[in-house]
């Protein structure tokens, strides 16, 4: 390209500030609004599934992980638009108007009151607010995901090939801002979340935790343009994928072509595309190709890794947010993460791997990596034990096949009461029952009082009911309520609600109280008592193991292959993490397993066995030095080129003798035999 053979035409006629194109202040500005805009709504987004949505744990993690892993595949597709169409600078515009809208989307699919007709809090419209939330957030995917590979690079290329020590400073920045952004967001829109809003009534402001990130959006797309004119835009070249995938797929169909017996075996499968591509780019590719083929167990990293915004979040609900102080919000325990990412790495790379080499062990990349793998699998084990604790403090709902009763004493004097298959329960006047009864029947008989008097009560099978015992046993009915019971609630904490009530019932309830001189208020089910402090533990050891595994596999990986070959990588290592959140969806969907620690341990294992599998794999591997051979292959091609002009050199003189033979001769017409006689012996 033109502009590679003049570095300084990259930035000529563009401001500079201390040495830095002044482009980069916009696109660093615009990487910090975008990552804020991205991991904001992703904080609260599970949450938004079970409680706006109204949608089960499992249908919630599905459609949770479904996006993260659309997230990471669309990367692949940008970097292919902006190299071999658009440009970064188009890709990055255009992309960026789709997540913005896309965000907007989510904030709009949030708002209550747009189908809220009753004005009951609730929206009457659930299919409206679904539709428009999955169009939202397949826009996001595509958005975020397809400028992920581009702006790093773009920014990149802003500087000049003079300026290596400014582009380092730069990434190191830009990387900066990515985590500052996410956790800063991840802090933010929770509270933002826990808030009240709402135009008729007031409900979880979802539609504001997911309003301001879709504002940061709206800013990081206007600070980019505003920088337009100061970028440097390179043309598109190609994109490398393209070629790589090309070449592969050409010497399967040659090796297919010639898989007869007669044709000799070649070293190497991809030796079959040497008729058409050239041996260095072959050669490049095998060993893109070793690498990618220690990428196969990789996704089930992952796979327990991006559960902290799904299954680790919906653990946090059940549990006690209060710090004494400090009431940390569900979602925001997810900040636990980066803090420690920003503290664990340094620790690890300036006191922990050097110790360890110090001790004479051979602490290789792939070794790091299986036992972040390992630090992941105790993490999950550590989810177990804590989700063992809380469900030691969760109350028992019934199952389809079962309904529950609890009994309430309207009157203010006691009585007994006897259900099936119970003893005999004593009842102080205006108090409720301690427990629900379970019952696996549809109708039970019921005895109240001495002399007893006994009815027959119809139980909803599935749910939740309270039998409203009248003081007058005989004049009123009897009644069986569906409903929320009214929680006193710490500020903003977390608990479990029952089932719902209509609003005639509620009426019911409370007019059987006005003749009474107080209310007693009736704890219908126990605040959530476990500490989100027993998460920290998953929390250390999650993050200790994407140190050990993450940012070293993207290290071992990257010395493993040639430069020119970065992006293919970078494609293989986003592919698994979409692989892997496509396995979180799959088992929340078939497993069903009745308990939540044992989808924890399930998982810690299959990672454990993932880890061994790794391992042996890792053993048999070679280190190489790509810069070494391609240096060979450099160096081989310059040897046949030297090769050719040495052969060339005879051929030469030789058509040099007949040229000047061919002069002779013309002499000999001229001249007469005897200079023929002269060419003869020359």
């Amino acid at each position: 390209h033109a502009d590679k053979k003049d570095p300084e035409k990259k930035t000529k006629n563009k401001g500079k500030v201390f040495g830095y194109p002044l482009s980069i202040f916009f696109i660093v500005v615009n990487e910090f609004c975008e990552r804020f805009s991205y991991y904001g709504m992703r904080a609260v987004l599970v949450l938004y599934f079970k409680y706006f949505l109204l949608w089960d744990d499992d249908l919630a993690t599905s459609i949770y992980h479904t996006f993260v892993a659309l997230c990471y595949l669309t990367p692949i597709l940008g970097a292919i638009v902006a190299d071999s169409w658009l440009g970064k600078f188009k890709t990055i515009i255009y992309l960026s108007i789709v997540y913005a809208i896309g965000q907007v989307a989510m904030a709009v699919s949030a708002i209550h009151d747009i189908t809220d007709t009753d004005r009951d809090g609730k929206p009457d419209n659930m299919t409206f607010h679904v539709a428009l939330s999955m169009v939202g957030l397949l826009l996001i995917a595509l958005g975020t995901g397809g400028i992920k590979p581009c702006v790093a690079a773009f920014g990149g290329d802003q500087f000049s090939d003079s300026q290596d020590k400014q582009r380092r400073t730069f990434f190191s920045v830009f990387y900066l801002c990515i985590n500052g952004g996410s956790l800063l967001s991840t802090i933010i829109t929770p509270i933002i979340r826990a808030q009240e809003c709402g135009i008729h009534s007031k409900q979880s402001c979802y539609s504001l935790a997911f309003g301001v990130p879709a504002a940061l959006m709206v800013v990081a797309l206007l600070v980019f343009i505003v920088g337009s004119g100061m970028y440097y835009k390179a043309e598109p070249q190609g994109n490398i994928m393209l070629d790589v995938c090309k070449c592969i797929w050409f010497a399967i169909r040659n090796r297919y072509r010639h898989r007869s017996k007669q044709y000799p075996k070649r070293t190497h499968w991809m030796d079959w595309a040497e008729e058409k591509y050239d041996k260095l780019l072959i050669a490049q590719i095998k060993m893109v190709l070793k690498v990618l083929f220690l990428y196969i167990p990789l996704p089930m990293f992952w796979t327990l890794f991006d559960q902290k915004g799904s299954r680790w979040t919906l653990q946090a609900t059940t549990m006690d947010g209060d710090f004494g102080a400090l009431v940390i919000q569900p979602d925001q325990m997810q900040t636990v993460n980066p803090i420690l990412i920003l503290t664990l790495v340094p620790i690890m790379d300036s006191l922990v791997y050097p110790l360890i080499k110090k001790c004479g062990l051979n602490f290789t990349p792939l070794k790091r990596m299986t036992v972040g793998m390992f630090m992941a699998s105790i993490a999950f084990v550590c989810a177990a034990l804590v989700q063992i604790e809380i469900d030691k403090t969760l109350p028992v709902f019934p199952s389809a096949a079962q309904s529950q009763l609890k009994l309430l004493n309207m009157g203010n004097n006691p009585i007994t009461v006897q259900l099936p298959g119970n003893e005999t329960t004593e009842l102080p006047g205006t108090m409720a029952s301690l427990d629900y009864f379970t019952f696996e029947s549809e109708e039970i008989m019921v005895s109240i009082g001495t002399p007893a008097v006994t009815k027959l009560v119809s139980l909803a099978m599935g749910k939740r009911q309270t039998l409203l015992i009248p003081s007058d046993l005989l004049g009123k009915e009897w009644k069986c309520c569906h409903f929320y019971v009214l929680v006193k609630k710490k500020k903003k904490q977390s608990c479990w609600l029952g089932h719902t009530f209509t609003t005639t019932e509620l009426c019911f309830f409370i007019y059987s109280f006005q003749c009474l001189k107080s209310i007693t208020v009736v704890q219908d089910i126990k605040p959530n008592t476990a500490s989100m402090a027993l998460q920290i533990p998953q929390y250390f050891f999650i993050t200790l193991g994407e140190v050990m595994f993450s940012v070293t596999g993207l290290e071992f990986s990257y010395s493993q292959a040639p430069s020119n070959m970065k992006a293919v990588l970078q494609a293989g290592w986003l592919f698994t993490v979409a692989v892997g959140n496509f396995i979180v969806l799959i088992v929340a969907e078939l497993a069903k397993l009745p308990k939540q620690w044992t989808e924890y341990v399930l998982f810690a294992s299959l990672l454990v066995a993932v880890c061994f599998i790794f391992s042996g794999m890792a053993y048999f591997y070679t280190y190489i030095d790509p810069t070494e051979i391609e240096a060979q292959f450099k160096k081989k091609d310059d040897e046949d080129d030297d090769d050719d002009d040495q052969k060339s050199k005879p051929q030469k003189a030789e058509m040099e003798m007949v040229k000047r033979g061919s002069v002779n001769e013309n002499d000999i017409n001229q001249d007469g035999a005897g200079r023929e006689r002269k060419v003869m012996r020359e």
